[in-house]
């Protein structure tokens, strides 16, 4: 960049400066999206420490997960509610990338998720995928694999019916609402792989639930799950 595009550059920021998608204070040279204090004291859950977490234990008795986990804790209200908020709605896909290389570098230090041979995300109905764009589980999926070295399966699960939200509804009615959404298209790919099924929340687990009743009829496949966020 020459002097000139620099110094247009600083003018434009100054009229127009770039605000931090979690707490909204201006962002500085050399930060990008998130400022640097967020970036370190947003709310870390450290799940990929503890084997038997909350995400975990909302599985057990329902899906045989080897390891489950969220990057950050979700309030209303929050910072991490506000990312989330930039990522689904305001066009920020980048936002999963940059997260998703944040979490990919603790489940690096996990020796279950470094053995992941897939990650795939929650895929979105093709109506839906088409009003915003971009799936955001896959953002995530993409900044995941640059850091676990696996590779991102794209349409392999589709969703096959359009579902409404899932907001308001009560735990069953979120899992009758999944019922038969998911399909597997290639399963020969999977036989016998590792897959990280990943999304953006963890709320009940009915959406990832009924991705991985799907997934795990495949023959040998073991399934981990991965989220940006739990709600508490």
């Amino acid at each position: 960049m020459n002097a000139v595009a620099r110094y247009l550059s600083h003018f434009v920021s100054l009229i127009f400066p770039e605000l931090c998608v979690a707490c909204h204070s201006s962002l500085v040279s050399g930060e990008d999206l998130l400022c640097t204090d967020c970036r370190y004291n947003l709310p870390y859950t450290n799940f990929h420490q503890q084997p038997d977490n909350i995400v975990a234990q909302q599985f057990w008795g329902k899906l045989p997960v080897q390891a489950a986990y969220a990057l950050y804790y979700f309030n209303k209200g929050g910072k991490v509610q506000q990312l989330l908020h930039h990522f689904k709605y305001d066009g920020q896909h980048r936002i999963g990338n940059i997260v998703g290389e944040i979490a990919g570098s603790q489940l690096a230090e996990s020796e279950m998720f470094r053995s992941a041979d897939y990650i795939i995300p929650v895929p979105l109905h093709k109506k839906r995928l088409k009003e915003r764009g971009y799936n955001q589980s896959a953002c995530f999926a993409h900044g995941l694999a640059k850091k676990l070295k696996a590779e991102v399966e794209l349409n392999n699960l589709v969703r096959t019916k359009a579902t409404k939200t899932q907001t308001h509804k009560s735990r069953f009615a979120r899992f009758e609402n999944m019922q038969q959404v998911f399909a597997i298209t290639h399963p020969d790919r999977l036989i016998n792989k590792h897959v990280l099924l990943v999304d953006d929340v963890t709320t009940t687990g009915s959406t990832l639930e009924a991705c991985g009743i799907e997934l795990l009829k495949v023959p040998g496949l073991k399934l981990s799950i991965a989220t940006i966020a739990y709600a508490v």
